[in-house]
């Protein structure tokens, strides 16, 4: 069953996405993890706890919310599964967990926000990344946005459409837990460094398989986008890949950078501090704000091509 939700679900999320008056009225799944993983926070991860303990707090943490993810998603599917016509609200329960829509969407803006100005740009790039939005000239700004959509395609697309093909709701919504619990307590400074080091891990595994996955999909679906090369996308995700700090988030962004000509990473700034991060390709790195659009054409055919390998897989489960 899991397999015949999965493109159904792509197509619907990608058409409708999640409304924002539904956010308002009753929040996001991902707010709801924020929620339960603020308050464990607050009260396990604290100062009087030593190194090794705070450690412990954030495997018992991470634990107590997948626990509760698995438990309220298995008891509804099942329920779901006993009724006629369940399916349905199966899938418009996983497709909140997808983020095709919302994502391009929020590229898109910058690119939009660029014509009118930098400061335009800079402020609408930094609702969706963390670095310094005043230390970024109109490349950096790109740089930026093209960076989170390539990233963001595997951990907002397609990793979750991998834990629902796998293990159905409760595979894709343990999975968004994870991976909200990283992205929130997954750091590595002084107040995370070992009370998110459970989560962060976790993340690591649940995204291994999906970030290659998602890099041999850019590289395909580079044959359905005007001048991009499928060559350049998996050469370059194989060769740049591995110097990113992570061992998943090289992937994706090595091949966008392939893919596009492109060159992607190099120095940042947080909080007034910049650091020194490896670059992914050879290309050109004087980015504007049409080459953030370039890289929203070939989200949109790995989007495609995606939903193509749902579709396969989904007949192959069929004949099986």
């Amino acid at each position: 069953m899991h397999a015949f939700i999965a493109p159904i679900a792509l197509l619907l999320e990608r058409w409708l996405g999640y409304s924002p008056k539904l956010v308002a009225a009753i929040g996001h799944p991902v707010m709801w993890f924020g929620w339960v993983i603020d308050y464990l926070e607050t009260r396990l991860n604290t100062t009087k706890r030593s190194d090794a303990q705070r450690r412990q707090a954030g495997m018992v943490a991470l634990a107590l919310l997948l626990l509760l993810v698995l438990a309220v998603t298995v008891a509804v599917q099942q329920a779901l599964r006993a009724i006629p016509g369940g399916f349905v609200f199966e899938i418009l329960l996983a497709t909140p967990f997808l983020a095709q829509k919302e994502l391009g969407r929020a590229v898109e803006a910058v690119a939009i926000a660029l014509r009118s100005s930098l400061d335009a740009g800079r402020g609408v790039v930094s609702q969706i990344v963390g670095r310094d939005p005043q230390a970024l000239d109109e490349a950096g700004v790109a740089r930026a946005a093209i960076e989170t959509l390539a990233e963001s395609t595997s951990d907002g697309v397609v990793a979750p459409w991998f834990w629902l093909v796998m293990l159905g709701l409760p595979g894709i919504a343990l999975y968004k837990a994870i991976n909200t619990a990283d992205s929130m307590i997954g750091h590595r400074n002084e107040r995370y460094r070992d009370y998110g080091w459970a989560a962060a891990k976790l993340d690591d595994v649940v995204n291994w398989i999906p970030a290659r996955l998602t890099a041999v999909l850019i590289t395909f679906a580079c044959f359905f986008t005007p001048h991009a090369s499928p060559s350049k996308a998996w050469e370059i995700a194989r060769r740049d890949a591995r110097k990113h700090a992570s061992p998943n988030s090289g992937w994706p962004e090595a091949s966008f950078a392939g893919a596009l000509g492109f060159k992607l990473g190099g120095p940042r700034s947080y909080d007034g501090e910049v650091v020194e991060l490896p670059s992914f390709g050879d290309g050109k790195s004087e980015l504007v704000g049409s080459d953030i659009l370039r890289a929203l054409v070939l989200y949109r055919a790995t989007l495609d091509v995606l939903l193509g390998l749902s579709v396969v897989v989904a007949l192959l489960v069929f004949a099986a």
